[in-house]
Formats: C-alpha cells, sequence, structure tokens
C-alpha cells in the first residue's frame, strides 16, 4: 500500500470523528393550532444554516391543551392561560433556554373563532386580547394570533401535505434538492370540528372558478382549488343533526337517536347543540337554553344515513356535474388525496386504515353502527365518551360528505389515503402556515434548478457511461496488445541465434 493510501486510511475515521462531534445548530418554531374543539401546540426544527433552504423542517413535539377550544373562552378569558401553561411549560424544556428569545411563536384560529366573530365580534376580539397578553409574558418571539380565513386554512394543509411527501422537491444523485420531475401533488381533505376544506389542483387548471388560488413555491406556480364549509366540521354538523331531531321529535324531553348506539342515553341542554351560529335555524320556537334534553340511541343505520344526508342542501345546484351541493361550484377531483384530522380518527375507530375500497367503508360503517353501547366500550377501551358515542354518526358524515359532496366514487375512493402523519410530522394546516409565514418555502427557486431540462440530463448521462465504458474497453484492449507485444519480443529474444 502506498504512503498516500495509508495516510487516508489513518485520517478518515479522525475527520468523520470530528465532523460528527461539530455543533449541530438548530433553530425551531412553535405553532398553536387553536382549532373549535381543542388546541394543539407544535414544536418544528431545522438546522439553522439551511434556513430559507427546503427538505429539513421536522416537527419533534406536539402537545394538546387540556379543555375545550379557545372560542369557548369567550366569557372567562381569565382562564385561558392555565391549561396553556402546561404544554408551554414542556416547549419550554424541549427547546435549549438560549434559543428561547430566538424562536418565533404563531397562534392561528380556524372556524371555531371564525364563528365567534360572526356572532359576537367583541368576545373574538377579547379572546385574542387575552392570549395576546399572555404570550407577550412568554420567553419566546411572538408573531401575533390571527382568525386565518377558511381557503388559508385549506391551502395551507395543501402545502403541509405535499411538503412531507416530496412533492415539492426531492433529492438528485449529488444529494442536491431538485423539483421531481413530472410527479404529481396531492390534494388535501380537512376535517375539523367546526369546518371541512378541499384542497387540489384540477384537471384543467386554466378553467376558472371562484375558489382558485395561485400559489407559488420554488419556481412553480399552482393554481389550487380550495373550499372550507363553514358549519360542515364534525361537531357542529352533530349538533345539527341533533336540533334536526329535536324538531322532528314528538316529544320535547326525550329523542330518539339512529347515530347513537343501541342502549346509550345521554342528557344534552338545548344551548349546547342549539346554541351555534350554526343551528340557528334549527332553534325551537320556544327556546330554552338550559332545557336538558335526553338523547336516547336506538343504533339504526339506515335511519342514521337518513338523517345525515337532511344536513346536505342538494337542491341548488339542480343537477350541474360541477356543483356538488350548497351551491358551491367544484370542479372533477383528480389524482390521490390525504385525508386527515377527523377523517382519520373516525376511519382508525372502524379498524381501517390507508387506502380500502368504498364496500370495505360501507360494510364497516354498517357493522360498527350496529353495535350496542357495551359492545362499542369493548371496541374503543380507551374512546372518550363523547367521541366513541359519535363515531358512527362521523362515518355517515363522511361518507355523504365525500361521496354526495365531493363525487368522489367507487372508482376513485381507493385514492383517498387516510392517514395522520408522514414520517413523524403530522399532516396539519400548521406546518404550512409557518413555512409560509417564515418564508421557508420561497416563490422563487434559482439555487435548486437543474442546469439541465431531465430527459437531456439523462442522455448526458447515459452518453457518458458509454463513453467511460468505452475508454475501459480500450484501456483493456492496450493492456493486452502491450503484454503481447512483451512475449513475443522475449520469445524472439529467447530463439535469436548467437
Amino acid at each position: 500500500m502506498s504512503r498516500s493510501k495509508k495516510l487516508i486510511t489513518i485520517l478518515m475515521p479522525l475527520f468523520v470523528s470530528c465532523f460528527n462531534l461539530l455543533p449541530f445548530s438548530p433553530q425551531y418554531g412553535i405553532v398553536l393550532d387553536a382549532g373549535s374543539s381543542r388546541t394543539t401546540v407544535y414544536v418544528y426544527e431545522w438546522p439553522a444554516e439551511k434556513e430559507n433552504d427546503t427538505g429539513v423542517v421536522s416537527q419533534t413535539f406536539k402537545c394538546d391543551v387540556k379543555g375545550p377550544g379557545i372560542s369557548s373562552y369567550e366569557r372567562n378569558t381569565g382562564a385561558l392561560a392555565k391549561p396553556l401553561d402546561e404544554c408551554l411549560n414542556k416547549v419550554k424544556e424541549r427547546i435549549p433556554v438560549h434559543l428561547h428569545k430566538s424562536t418565533s411563536i404563531y397562534l392561528g384560529a380556524t372556524a371555531g373563532m371564525r364563528l365567534l366573530r360572526l356572532q359576537n365580534e367583541t368576545a373574538a376580539n377579547e379572546v385574542l386580547a387575552s392570549i395576546q397578553n399572555y404570550f407577550r409574558a412568554q420567553p419566546f418571539r411572538f408573531r401575533g394570533a390571527h382568525i386565518i380565513t377558511g381557503p388559508e386554512e385549506g391551502v395551507y394543509g395543501w402545502i403541509t401535505a405535499n411538503y412531507l411527501m416530496g412533492n415539492f422537491l426531492e433529492k438528485n444523485l449529488w444529494r442536491t434538492w431538485v423539483h421531481p420531475y413530472r410527479k404529481e401533488t396531492t390534494g388535501a381533505l380537512d376535517l375539523g370540528g367546526a369546518s371541512t376544506q378541499i384542497s387540489f389542483i384540477p384537471e384543467d387548471s386554466q378553467e376558472s372558478f371562484n375558489n382558485t388560488m395561485q400559489v407559488k413555491l420554488y419556481g412553480y406556480d399552482y393554481s389550487v382549488y380550495t373550499h372550507s364549509f363553514q358549519c360542515y366540521g364534525r361537531d357542529e354538523a352533530e349538533k345539527r343533526l341533533l336540533a334536526l331531531l329535536l324538531q322532528k321529535s314528538s316529544t320535547n324531553s326525550t329523542v330518539d337517536n339512529p347515530c347513537y348506539p343501541q342502549n346509550y342515553e345521554t342528557a344534552l341542554t338545548v344551548k349546547y347543540f342549539s346554541g351555534s351560529l350554526c343551528t340557528q335555524s334549527l332553534r325551537p320556537t320556544n327556546y330554552y337554553p338550559n332545557q336538558s334534553i335526553i338523547f336516547r340511541g336506538t343504533g339504526d343505520p339506515g335511519l342514521c344515513q337518513e338523517m345525515v344526508s337532511l344536513l346536505f342542501n342538494f337542491t341548488t345546484c339542480r343537477n350541474q356535474e360541477d356543483c356538488p351541493f350548497n351551491g358551491i361550484h367544484q370542479p372533477k377531483v383528480k389524482g390521490n388525496f390525504v385525508a386527515f384530522s377527523g377523517f382519520y380518527y373516525t376511519i382508525n375507530a372502524l379498524n381501517l386504515s390507508g387506502h380500502f375500497s368504498l364496500a370495505d367503508f360501507n360494510s364497516s360503517m354498517w357493522f360498527f353502527c350496529s353495535q350496542t353501547w357495551a359492545q362499542l366500550q369493548l371496541m374503543l377501551p380507551k374512546a372518550e365518551e363523547i367521541y366513541a358515542r359519535s363515531y358512527c354518526f362521523s362515518a355517515n358524515f363522511i361518507y355523504y360528505l365525500l361521496v354526495h359532496g365531493y363525487n368522489f366514487d367507487a372508482g376513485n375512493w381507493p385514492q383517498i389515503h387516510f392517514q395522520k402523519e408522514v414520517g413523524n410530522s403530522s399532516i396539519a394546516w400548521s406546518l404550512g402556515y409557518m413555512l409560509s409565514l417564515t418564508n421557508m418555502i420561497p416563490a422563487e427557486g434559482k439555487l435548486i434548478q437543474l442546469p439541465l431540462k431531465p430527459p437531456l440530463f439523462a442522455g448526458l448521462l447515459i452518453f457518458l457511461t458509454v463513453l467511460a465504458l468505452l475508454c475501459l474497453f480500450f484501456l483493456v484492449y492496450l493492456c493486452i496488445v502491450s503484454r503481447n507485444q512483451k512475449v513475443i519480443s522475449h520469445v524472439e529474444y529467447v530463439f535469436t541465434p548467437e
């Protein structure tokens, strides 16, 4: 072995060890997803030297704040601090103290606060003001508390899903981030407590729809169709069902609910389901907010489906192909979709996962909705009562929303992937929100463009490979010829007469 090779052999392990010992310089970002039913805290991390690059942001911590969503504190804003403290104290432990001041924290409120603002703008402003005062006393760099719009929520969810799935960028042979060649984006389906969103790129991106948003990421333009349906979140939809059942009931004390399991009973105040802005049109003539109504489960899958169908207005579109329900025009769904949040949790309760046929979903839903309350408790031992009793309704609601609302059918239903996360990062609008606010996904992408188009690059690679092989063969040929000449010379020398 030559001296140079020996030197490399000795120094290489030392070099690798030194490289691994170099201090990792992380940067953090915190986003609070203030939904209608609860608030979730997400902590994201990336190498500081890679800021404004891509493919490096990952979720390192998640914490669900105990209690309801922030819109429920409209009459007691002072009580907001205590449940937030528990999660924020955990976040402080996760992020090094010397980085607290440089860590940005954002709060985005969704449909629950959008409804509160419509119902009582003063109360909504007081809730936001209380939150701002709380975070200004925290060690992090507070970037504001905002109520985001429905379309923003939809697009941020779409950005998150495609970012995590590597649909915007991927690493090439040289470990450089480049735009994937001919890779399709994935549509996003989000089901929250008070609203639901659908976002995807239509077949004909040139077709004009009122709900299309232009998004530019890494130098590429995307025309994303997105729409948010207020009052079609899981919780608000169920409140509308309860109000409808009371309206159709012959008694005001005990009401049968075909979507609740057999042998299940619960007492709910009229205010619980009729006090919402979403149920205002179904409010009883004699409205007594504190009146208690007993809802008795009958576990009737067929009748449950029939009642859920009444929550959708299919008549306003008058059988127009691009207008499924509520008078909203929507292009034909195309490609793969990821369904997360409430979609995932309901599918998981039905013992399904990933993607499956519509027939499998229907049979699982029918079986689940036929169970008694005692049987359901055995099937879902860890589920909270408020969720376990309502999964049958949720499943039927998802069926009508996806099949009759968005026009999915038996053919393209398997293209929906019901998924909670990619790797260790949750699929939620929060990551897309932070990436956008911090410009971590730049509109321009000069530093990450391939110098050659993929077909030309592939052709050049093949040409260089062939050329290298030809050179190798030529060298082998020269070696053989040289060796033969030496042998001939030696033979001639041996037999040369003196």
